[in-house]
């Protein structure tokens, strides 16, 4: 073989190569963005509303496709969100769902009551200092808090959560490492 020929498929056999490695770079990015956005998400929590939950800065996963088909949300679910019109913000909100369609929901003496049940809070950083409602959740829609319920942007200040809004539930922290696990 000449030194010409050679060269050839030399020259064949590097641009193969690097078809193939920009194929394999094509699909990894697809599976990677069609996974992030219909299956499962890492999230970056950006604010303190749910403190002491999830503190600032602490990452989670959030399932964006199994709670839709094979189990429901249901109230004390940390859910992540399209926050309505009302909350005058296009980036998600991550909240813990309070109370479902027909549900009342009500705030008073420190305490917020269910359907005229007080709900067990452990996970709350204080009590609410203020009074609310009482309101029945409307047909479609959900009523949501942040844990750290007297410095939260939630349900109470900019209305009720249309349900078509949910995109995902949280399932566990990753980060940092010494509060691995799922969220209480």
């Amino acid at each position: 073989m000449s030194h010409e020929q050679e060269a050839k498929k030399s020259e064949k056999s590097m641009l193969r190569y690097v078809l193939e490695l920009v194929e394999i770079v094509v699909v990894a990015f697809a599976l990677s963005w069609l996974i992030r956005t219909f299956v499962i998400e890492a999230r970056v929590i950006p604010t303190g509303s749910m403190l002491p939950t999830i503190q600032l800065e602490d990452r989670v996963i959030v399932d964006k496709l199994f709670f839709k088909y094979f189990g429901k949300i249901q109230p004390g679910d940390v859910i992540v969100f399209h926050p309505p019109a009302s909350a005058h913000s296009s980036d998600d909100f991550i909240k813990r769902l309070i109370a479902m369609s027909g549900d009342k929901v009500e705030i008073k003496n420190h305490t917020t009551y269910v359907n005229d049940q007080p709900l067990n809070e452990p996970y709350i950083k204080e009590p609410p200092k203020e009074d609310f409602g009482p309101v029945i959740v409307p047909e479609g829609s959900l009523f949501v808090m942040g844990d750290n319920r007297n410095n939260s942007a939630d349900s109470r200040e900019w209305g009720f959560l249309p349900a078509e809004n949910v995109t995902g539930r949280t399932l566990f922290r990753y980060w940092p490492l010494n509060h691995f696990g799922p969220l209480d």
